[in-house]
């Protein structure tokens, strides 16, 4: 049985492409592919030993997580909620405030 020859396709195993897990040494070899991928099927992780250590992300998704949460972005979340357009009565209570020294 001959043996095949060297192949520049990255691995096809589970810890390339299913899994989007790639052992550190793969990761070398194959880095322009793995942020491709990143880029089109969202995070890329790296592991050496085994344990995650690093995640290559899409440079547009690390500045969305890098930008700081506003009350406009929360507003926007629970307005994309399925239950968005679930009416509820807001119930508010009323109390005397009492003074207090300092």
């Amino acid at each position: 049985m001959a043996a095949k020859p060297p192949s520049s396709k990255p691995p096809s195993s589970k810890k390339g492409l299913q899994s989007r897990r790639w052992s550190l040494q793969d990761a070398k070899t194959h880095l322009s592919h793995i942020v491709r991928e990143a880029q089109r099927s969202g995070p890329q992780r790296v592991t050496p030993h085994g344990k995650d250590a690093a995640v290559i992300v899409a440079a547009e998704e690390f500045d969305r997580l890098q930008r700081p949460v506003s009350g406009r972005d929360i507003a926007v979340a629970l307005a994309k909620s399925p239950l968005g357009d679930l009416e509820f009565e807001r119930l508010t209570i009323k109390s005397k405030v009492r003074d207090v020294e300092l």
